[in-house]
């Protein structure tokens, strides 16, 4: 967490602009690689997050290993419920996709800061007036958006509203994690929550009988891809760069995953988004942007999962 106010726009270090920058990057691949993937979404989710432990694992251990021994029943069970948000949020974000399009599914998935406010109100947090409106905004913008792509294909709503369920358990893991990363080092918490996660995604698979294995070279492809793209190389770079930059500029650095992946969709996968849609991503982006800046650097603290 930075000890800056978040609502602090100062210019940030020009390393750290050049790191956002290829954080951002790597994360705007991330809806293109999976929509482009037969691979079912659960058995993605599963192995992202175990190959995304097993990768956190080393340097938690021997770089932070006398904290393992001191971790509390509140930690662990508060890292356990990060843990299962996580795993929520990849199981609708990424079945999101199978449904509807890249640019509707990165722009609903986005409405995160909206729900981590509005969690963050009813735990007796000041709202304030410029967060209002820009919840208001965005969520007339997800209205017209699902409403347009309702229009042009019935289905797409249902990967809509998925999409949208995605952003609201982002909203929710961040804010459980807020609280465990006051006592625990992200190494340790990382390794921890994706583990959790996976262990809960795999018992998603069994219930729905989800194959796992059997992708073709791809598909393995695809999922180391997402890994150590998006997942390590993504959020890893954009949660080193909050010790030095304020939470709401990184955040409002992350919501240019959303013309990056569909800039991304539209030239790999020939996904040119209907010009109807326009205004409804603007509405949302605008009011983000306003939910963003008002809001405190509690709710910014660590980057949402995409």
């Amino acid at each position: 967490m930075t000890d800056r106010d978040a609502t602090t726009l100062g210019r940030p270090p020009t390393s750290d602009i050049l790191i956002l920058g290829v954080a951002v990057a790597a994360i705007s691949t991330s809806a293109p690689l999976i929509a482009a993937t037969a691979t079912p979404a659960l058995a993605i989710s599963f192995y992202r997050c175990l190959f995304g432990s097993a990768a956190t694992a080393p340097w938690a251990w021997f770089r932070h290993r006398a904290e393992w021994s001191l971790l509390s029943h509140r930690e662990l069970r508060g890292a356990g419920l990060a843990g299962l948000l996580l795993a929520l949020h990849f199981a609708t974000w990424i079945t999101s996709l199978r449904y509807t399009s890249v640019a509707s599914s990165t722009a609903l998935v986005s409405t995160q800061p909206i729900w981590a406010a509005l969690m963050a109100r009813r735990s007796g947090v000041y709202i304030d007036r410029k967060v209002w409106i820009g919840i208001g905004l965005s969520l007339v913008g997800v209205l017209i958006l699902t409403g347009i792509d309702f229009a042009l294909e019935p289905t797409a709503l249902f990967g809509d509203l998925l999409a949208l369920l995605g952003g609201i358990f982002s909203a929710a893991y961040v804010t459980a994690g807020e609280r465990v990363r006051q006592t625990v080092s992200n190494p340790v918490y990382t390794t921890i929550v994706y583990a959790i996660s996976a262990a809960f995604l795999l018992i998603m698979c069994g219930v729905f009988r989800t194959p796992m294995s059997g992708f073709g070279p791809g598909g393995w492809a695809t999922i180391i891809a997402l890994t150590i793209g998006a997942q390590l190389l993504g959020h890893t770079l954009i949660n080193r760069v909050l010790k030095t930059t304020s939470a709401t500029f990184s955040s409002l650095a992350i919501l240019l995953e959303m013309p990056g992946a569909v800039l991304v969709a539209a030239v790999w996968l020939g996904q040119v988004p209907p010009l109807s849609i326009v205004p409804a991503v603007i509405l949302l982006f605008a009011g983000l942007v306003l939910v963003i800046k008002g809001s405190s650097s509690e709710q910014l603290v660590e980057s949402p999962p995409a």
